[in-house]
């Protein structure tokens, strides 16, 4: 059932020493603790069907690549592909390493320390840059490593740098290549490229790269050297298929994720900030980022990321769990005056993209207090 959608064009920020935080923290705390007991078996027999599933799709997709000898066949490869590639990113992969299905029996190879996406993003960088640091202090000045994306400016709190006027150029090769800077930017190389941060050593510099290169070596080897070559003749419509597949995979992503946590009226937290008590995080998490509304199959899709609200609120929980409990956790927002801001993709895109064209100046401001 498609869910009711409410507007919040100028939602009032609560801050988090208002009375109405406690009851409100009490109550999305209830529901925590009564999802975390549910999640089981049928959790986990999801995540194998849909592995299965994208495992699938990426045979089907290979072999039309491979053996396609007209536009039609070729499309069908390349959407396949995606299809594998965009389900063990989002839904699949993101979801196993946050430890989703750590505390359940037999977890196997979805356990968060044993798993290994198809993705060219070193995992363990990954667990500390965004479980650790961006979920633990989300949208906080120094803290969140996510304020400033490689080249792009997120927030009006990050010091503005003579190359963030030119981050519309920034943020269209990020969205094209995703998942190649999400590799840099977790084991903090962007940074140092970028100068923001310099190496204590000579061989931290080399860690670093190494790092990155023991997920970019192999996938990209196998991406667009081995498969390309074993079509021999066609290895140029190989090449291009997995690229078309990769890019597609990347600008979705891409197009979830900044939907999650750009806009004018999403919360940025000066650095002092520390939350007393869960309640007051759980308020810091709602005002810090958006919902956005989309039919089922393309919320797969998108990871349950178009539930950032409640991934935020409960970022061990599977995204099916977050579907469920959507209309809870806005009812209980609704009911204390906590501001969550839930509209469509494309209205919350205009305003992702809106947002990035003020933080462009030097002059833009977070959200008022």
């Amino acid at each position: 059932m498609q869910q009711r959608i409410t507007r919040h064009p100028n939602p009032p920020f609560v801050a988090l020493d208002d009375p109405r935080v406690a009851e409100f923290g009490r109550e999305i705390d209830a529901i925590r603790t009564r999802l975390e007991a549910e999640v089981g078996a049928v959790d986990l027999a999801r995540v194998r069907r849909l592995d299965g599933i994208s495992r699938s799709f990426e045979v089907v997709g290979r072999v039309l690549l491979h053996l396609s000898f007209e536009p039609l066949g070729f499309l069908a490869g390349v959407g396949s592909l995606w299809v594998h590639k965009q389900l063990q990113a989002t839904e699949i992969g993101h979801t196993a390493l946050h430890g989703a299905y750590d505390r359940i029996p037999g977890v196997g190879r979805f356990h968060s320390q044993r798993f290994r996406w198809d993705v060219p993003i070193d995992e363990r960088s990954w667990h500390t840059s965004h479980n650790v640091a961006h979920h633990q202090y989300t949208n906080i000045e120094g803290r969140d490593p996510d304020l400033a994306y490689g080249a792009i400016r997120l927030s009006p709190r990050v010091d503005h740098q003579p190359r963030h006027r030119h981050q519309g150029v920034s943020t269209l090769y990020t969205w094209l290549g995703l998942t190649f800077f999400m590799n840099l930017h977790a084991t903090g190389l962007d940074r140092v490229y970028l100068g923001d941060e310099k190496p204590a050593s000579r061989e931290r510099w080399w860690q670093l790269h190494r790092q990155v290169g023991r997920k970019y070596v192999p996938y990209y080897l196998k991406n667009y050297v081995l498969f390309p070559a074993l079509a021999g003749a066609g290895w140029w419509k190989v090449l291009l298929g997995n690229w078309m597949a990769e890019t597609m995979r990347d600008v979705y992503s891409a197009a979830s994720i900044f939907c999650g946590h750009v806009g004018a009226d999403v919360h940025d937290w000066p650095s002092d900030t520390k939350p007393a008590n869960r309640a007051q995080w759980y308020a810091m998490q709602v005002q810090s980022a958006n919902d956005f509304r989309v039919p089922y199959l393309v919320s797969v899709f998108c990871g349950g990321l178009d539930y950032q609200i409640e991934h935020h609120l409960f970022p061990r929980l599977p995204p099916e769990r977050l579907r469920q409990i959507a209309p809870q956790v806005q009812a209980i927002c609704e009911k204390h005056g906590i501001p969550d801001r839930v509209a469509g993709w494309g209205t919350t895109l205009r305003k992702v993209f809106s947002r990035l064209r003020e933080l462009r100046a030097p002059t833009a401001v977070a959200a008022a207090a």
